[in-house]
């Protein structure tokens, strides 16, 4: 029967470390760039490793990269990211950009797959004694399972949720792919991008 105990403890510890995370709001204007690059009077800088915990983990599972931009256009005329100019690697490979969308539903959160704490529901938490003839007796059963399944479930779906709220936000509010860049004009932006690595980036002009 201890062992029962320890089983229950340990799969309370497990459901512990595998909640829903976070998501820390992203400031393309606040970030200190330090990689750089320059393309006919269009200044690029850029950083990866914005996001954290389990969209950082999704990152590197799905082989997608989310990248802040900051453009400066000191050309002498309006520029459309897309259309005018091209993001490409420094090795002069093209890059593939991930639409809002598809970016969205490529990195977040599921918060459907939180239902699975409700299998804890059947879960009892055992205390035993040892008895005059040295017998050890369970003493007695609570059913924290009946708590801790639907609660765990339902508190992470409401996490993921709003976290995937708070990134949904970002993604569409700095959105600059296909946006114009006025001539002498600054834009910050987020974009999503297929790699697996942390290749240097740069503009093309057309």
């Amino acid at each position: 029967m201890k062992s029962i105990t320890k089983i229950t403890l340990s799969v309370i510890s497990v459901v512990l470390m595998s909640c829903a995370s976070g998501y820390k709001v992203i400031t393309p204007k606040s970030i200190n760039y330090i990689s750089k690059s320059m393309s006919d009077n269009i200044t690029l800088e850029y950083k990866y490793d914005l996001l954290d915990k389990k969209y950082a983990k999704k990152e590197v599972k799905k082989g997608v990269k989310l990248v802040a931009v900051k453009i400066v256009n000191n050309s002498d005329r309006d520029m459309v990211l897309g259309r005018d100019m091209n993001l490409i690697f420094e090795n002069g490979n093209s890059v593939n950009i991930l639409e809002n969308d598809k970016a969205f539903k490529t990195l977040k959160q599921s918060p459907a797959s939180y239902l699975w704490y409700l299998l804890l529901t059947p879960l009892n938490f055992y205390t035993y004694e040892t008895n005059s003839r040295g017998v050890e007796e369970t003493t007695s059963s609570t059913p924290i399972g009946l708590i801790l399944g639907p609660g765990l479930a339902g508190g992470n779906m409401i996490a993921s949720g709003s976290a995937n709220k708070k990134f949904k936000e970002d993604l569409s509010k700095y959105n600059i792919y296909g946006e114009v860049i006025s001539k002498g004009e600054t834009k910050f932006g987020l974009i999503a991008v297929l790699t697996d690595s942390y290749e240097a980036l740069k503009l093309r002009v057309n």
